[in-house]
């Protein structure tokens, strides 16, 4: 009798061998696909900064070219925005303010590509008349 229960027993535990793994397995699936998200995520939010860096840079390099006239103004803008890695979206003078709007391309995954757009308005201080 001893061999039977020793045999059922060492087959029982020989169909749970390599259960262990297949969990160890799928948890470290899990932990890659957050850690491309995470990675994905920080790539869009650095690629919305860099547009919002050359938007601003532009804007305010345009601005000082304003009164030459809205070509040398978006010229200008369009120079230190691709300096700063974008791509000149958009220039319009306002009044005396320049308008830029630039783009930055991102892949934050392979296969998957984005644009991050940001606008800045530069032009002189407006002092109330209060």
């Amino acid at each position: 009798m001893r061999s039977r229960r020793r045999s059922s027993a060492s087959r029982r535990a020989s169909d749970e061998r390599g259960g262990a793994t297949v969990c160890l397995l799928a948890i470290g699936l899990v932990f890659v696909l957050v850690g491309l998200f995470g990675a994905g995520l920080g790539a869009a939010r650095c690629a919305r900064h860099q547009a919002r860096v050359a938007a601003d840079f532009g804007a305010l390099a345009g601005a000082v070219r304003v009164l030459d006239g809205v070509d040398a103004a978006c010229a200008r803008a369009a120079a230190l925005v691709s300096a700063n890695g974008g791509r000149l979206a958009g220039c319009r003078v306002d009044g005396l303010d320049l308008v830029v709007t630039a783009q930055v391309r991102v892949a934050p995954l392979p296969g998957l590509a984005r644009v991050a757009t940001a606008t800045s308005r530069a032009g002189p201080v407006q002092a109330d008349g209060g």
